[in-house]
């Protein structure tokens, strides 16, 4: 991974005044990658659609792995990372961005749309669809690159029809993660997570991260778990466990190998976080993924 050198504030994303659309509509591929903040978050709603593939989820504070393509509503200002890692010439992300009053102020307060305001209050926390939810609202995306700027405002809100009918999503955080704190505790958070991100191959200690953001052990860790709901430790220890379920299903090393490239440095360890984390020993995971070690 490529290491950060030097720490950059969160990214604002917005609808730039020279643009002239309401709704931004991106692709990326293989050829034209998305060179996406570390961590970064934005005024805009933000639905992506990765068709398929694997890679992983850093929204707010939970961590995942995904290996059949992805759909996901990521709220205002709820800081996330990048989805694809690289990209194969058959894989595809679709970024869709819009700010809340994109039709205008009060268009989500009159009554047929209000069960769309309610599914943007939700994506607050960060939601993940799947299923034929996942499917049709893909397909949808995909073909928006082929529409007008009115054909694709028109398509937005079937989208978000479709995803505020849905059943088949889960969410992905505590409620109020948004970024609320003050501008200083934001600039923290997002230095704490690229450190980690750069860092979490190698042993992190308190006091390490603590000197990074200029921060006393004890106000890192209060500070870290207010904005989080999680303590420092726990959330490294899902990071690498994250990344190690991405290298079961990518590689062929074995898993003690594995244990150890993603940090660990205890293999007993290891297996016992995993297991908890994903409710299967490592090898049991890779299995479930038909992938067999020569």
């Amino acid at each position: 991974m490529k290491e950060v050198t030097q720490y950059q504030k969160p990214t604002l994303e917005h609808v730039s005044t020279n643009i002239t659309n309401t709704l931004i509509y991106r692709r990326f591929d293989f050829k034209n990658k998305n060179h996406q903040p570390t961590w970064h978050y934005h005024p805009e709603i933000e639905i992506v659609f990765v068709n398929e593939g694997s890679g992983k989820r850093q929204i707010g504070s939970h961590l995942s792995y995904y290996n059949d393509g992805d759909l996901i509503c990521i709220g205002a200002n709820l800081p996330h990372c990048g989805f694809t890692d690289s990209f194969s010439n058959k894989r595809k992300e679709t970024l869709i961005q819009f700010l809340p009053d994109y039709l205008g102020a009060t268009f989500f307060e009159i009554s047929e749309m209000k069960p769309l305001l309610k599914l943007l209050d939700r994506a607050k926390q960060g939601l993940v669809f799947y299923g034929n939810t996942k499917k049709e609202v893909g397909r949808i995306i995909e073909k928006m690159n082929t529409k007008t700027p009115f054909e694709r405002i028109i398509d937005s809100i079937l989208i978000l029809k479709k995803l505020a009918e849905s059943k088949e999503y889960d969410i992905l955080n505590a409620e109020g993660f948004a970024m609320k704190a003050e501008t200083q505790d934001n600039h923290r958070i997002n230095k704490t997570m690229n450190y980690v991100q750069s860092h979490f191959k190698a042993p992190i200690s308190i006091d390490a991260i603590s000197s990074h953001v200029n921060m006393t052990p004890p106000s890192f860790c209060r500070n870290f778990k207010k904005v989080t709901g999680k303590t420092f430790t726990q959330f490294v220890n899902e990071y690498r466990l994250v990344h190690a379920t991405k290298l079961l299903s990518e590689q062929q090393e074995s898993v003690q190998a594995i244990c150890y490239e993603c940090g660990f440095n205890n293999f007993s360890h290891f297996n016992k976080l995993f297991k908890k984390h994903t409710g299967k020993t490592p090898t049991e995971y890779r299995k479930e993924l038909n992938f067999t070690i020569s």
